[in-house]
């Protein structure tokens, strides 16, 4: 980690927030649990105990791993449905392919996005691709779904494969972090996903007592999740290590730091930072279906039963 870099950051563009920018205060850090998902590959639920009102309009993250497998552990998912909302799926290292009953897929590896609005509904499968099953190795990524308001919920399913070398790198004014706009823009500068929810989301990686202070949308809620390191969050430098969430509450700047003295299996502290307009409408939320009724959620089920949601293809090349 990570996989997408540059030899010297002080040649990017230098993002700072103005000296008058309202520094945002950390309301919680919490831990996440780790569990299973799919056919068995680990998760930390980066968002668990966390209340939605803070969340809004993003519903969960997964970190997947990070794993080292050997020959014939490399798991993934099997096919599922999903509708009302969008999941982002970012690849630190490793490959996945994914498919869709919709046509819609493709293979995504070492700092590759893939961006799939289900909106209406579609199945889904990811995968490891056969390579990796037979020859094992590190696999690395996240997982985070984010709402969509009622008006898109039954938009058509799109899918936007967005790759490493297309985010927009940024650094800090001493060159100390290297900031990964992957969508939604910082400081005016905008990454390569299109979202239909107003967001940012950037991968940062900070060197060992490097510290940023971004300017941060006065209208978007704050989250930064760590992959690995440890460092401080907020003005006040509140403690954050891998696994764990900092909560930001309202203001125009938010700040963090990595730890002069690192763990010893990383160099850096590697961090995923996280803003969004929240759209305050009701959620009715249960396994892959996101809707805003309880009656919604009710009809998704029936579509998914019925066929509506699509039928797994036949051959589905999910490495065949």
């Amino acid at each position: 980690m990570p996989a997408v870099t540059v030899e010297n950051p002080l040649t990017l563009p230098r993002v700072v927030a103005p000296a008058d920018a309202t520094p945002r205060p950390v309301l919680a850090v919490t831990t996440a649990p780790q569990g299973f998902e799919g056919e068995g590959f680990p998760v930390r639920r980066a968002f668990a105990g966390i209340n939605y009102q803070y969340l809004d309009p993003f519903i969960m993250m997964d970190q997947m791993g990070e794993v080292e497998y050997a020959p014939g552990e490399p798991k993934g998912t099997p096919w599922h449905p999903h509708r009302g909302f969008e999941t982002v799926t970012y690849i630190v290292d490793g490959t996945f392919d994914h498919q869709d009953s919709n046509g819609g897929g493709g293979t995504i590896t070492n700092g590759d996005t893939q961006w799939m609005t289900a909106g209406s509904g579609l199945l889904h499968i990811e995968a490891p691709p056969e390579s990796l099953v037979v020859s094992g190795g590190l696999f690395h990524g996240l997982q985070l779904w984010v709402n969509l308001p009622a008006s898109d919920k039954m938009m058509a399913p799109r899918y936007q494969d967005i790759r490493g070398g297309q985010v927009q790198l940024l650094t800090s004014p001493d060159g100390g972090a290297l900031l990964r706009v992957i969508a939604g823009e910082l400081d005016g500068h905008q990454g390569p996903g299109i979202t239909h929810t107003p967001i940012t989301m950037i991968h940062a990686t900070l060197r060992p007592g490097a510290e940023i202070t971004l300017p941060w949308r006065e209208d978007f809620n704050g989250l930064a999740y760590v992959m690995a390191g440890r460092g401080t969050v907020g003005a006040e430098h509140r403690p954050i290590h891998l696994g764990q969430t900092a909560v930001f509450g309202q203001g125009g700047a938010l700040t963090v730091r990595a730890d002069e003295k690192q763990d010893s299996h990383t160099p850096d502290l590697e961090v995923v930072l996280l803003g969004g307009r929240p759209i305050r409408e009701p959620m009715a939320h249960y396994g892959p279906f996101v809707m805003n009724t309880q009656a919604e959620l009710r009809q998704a089920f029936e579509d998914f039963q019925a066929g509506r949601l699509g039928t797994i293809p036949a051959v589905h090349g999910m490495g065949e």
